[in-house]
């Protein structure tokens, strides 16, 4: 037996903000920008594939209808 202490698990970085609406022209949560896809398969991804999909998360809100954005503002 070894002495030194267990550690959890470092938590996964996640975009989530808790607001889930999914925008039916784009596929993407109006929330974090990410597909749905994405979000069921989020714990499942490497690291790497997790910080592919975060970079490109800026650029994906410019999909989404700004009159739809902003009953979030």
């Amino acid at each position: 037996m070894s002495d030194t202490p267990l550690r959890p698990p470092a938590p996964i970085k996640t975009p989530c903000i808790k607001v889930c609406v999914i925008d039916g022209e784009t596929g993407l949560c109006m929330g974090c920008y990410r597909e749905l896809t994405e979000v069921a398969a989020w714990q499942k991804l490497s690291d790497e594939d997790r910080a592919r999909i975060m970079a490109e998360l800026p650029t994906r809100r410019s999909r989404i209808r700004p009159e739809k954005l902003a009953i979030f503002s």
